[in-house]
């Protein structure tokens, strides 16, 4: 005998059929990307028309492949130096010891915020010389605030009946601190390393002004040669790294909150 599905099994369905077209997407984002970097020369029909005649639709001045994974490492040194910082201040200010440092924290995190990055740079160059050095004091600075402040509203947040649990059980202050604290302020955490990333990508292209290497250099000579293809080329690579890495943080912070209950 054939059982017909239920109106609510069929609604059910519905949803679970369409969860795989945002990972066909990225997929499809990632594909191209990386088709881009390695073969550029396949999209040049594409990018042709953009370009005045006998001027080269694809950046001839580099390795976009090169350039990208330079990027790439110039904002991973940068954010992991503001992670280390930012974290370590934000668990420092929140116990009993340094919490009268809180204002002053507050205020040296938000330098970075205060400052354009630009201005960074410029004040930068003659102490660091030109190149990333003076990019990654920037990237640092800048990403900052956001680490700090998620930290810090994480670690003030966190379930007073968990906490006296954690008390109960007799734990120290540091077994609390790692066994209970940072796993779940943890998805927090990740939200402001998320967002300092994301603004990192976009703010280390200024790098290549002071002869950083990153896709700022794409930008720049397309600005220089008024090639509007490599503007869009620079543009589009930095925004499909910032859609691809932020997505692949959502879907860590979105497991980790699960691991924790939240």
């Amino acid at each position: 005998m054939t059982v017909s599905p239920t109106t609510a099994d069929r609604a059910a369905a519905r949803p679970r059929a369409r969860a795989w077209i945002p990972l066909a997407l990225r997929a499809l984002l990632l594909g191209t990307l990386l088709t881009f970097l390695i073969a550029p020369t396949i999209f040049e029909p594409i990018l042709k028309p953009l370009v005045q005649d006998n001027a080269p639709a694809i950046y001839n001045q580099g390795s976009l492949f090169t350039l990208t994974l330079l990027h790439l490492r110039i904002v991973a040194i940068a954010t992991t130096a503001a992670i280390l910082v930012a974290v370590t201040l934000a668990i420092l200010v929140t116990r009993p010891f340094g919490a009268e440092f809180l204002a002053l924290s507050r205020s040296l995190v938000n330098v970075g915020q205060t400052f354009p990055p630009v201005a960074v740079l410029a004040l930068s160059v003659p102490a660091l010389g030109f190149g990333e050095k003076p990019t990654l004091v920037a990237l640092f600075l800048y990403g900052l605030l956001p680490i700090f402040e998620n930290t810090l509203t994480a670690l003030t947040t966190l379930p007073p009946a968990v906490m006296e649990a954690a008390r109960g059980a007799g734990m120290t202050d540091r077994q609390r601190l790692f066994r209970v604290e940072l796993p779940l302020a943890a998805p927090v955490i990740l939200a402001g390393i998320r967002l300092s990333i994301t603004v990192s990508l976009a703010t280390a292209t200024i790098g290549s002004t002071v002869a950083a290497r990153t896709l700022g250099e794409v930008i720049i000579a397309g600005l220089q040669s008024n090639n509007l293809a490599f503007i869009l080329q620079g543009g589009l690579i930095v925004g499909a790294l910032a859609v691809l890495i932020y997505d692949g943080l959502s879907a860590l912070e979105a497991r980790l909150r699960r691991r924790a209950g939240l």
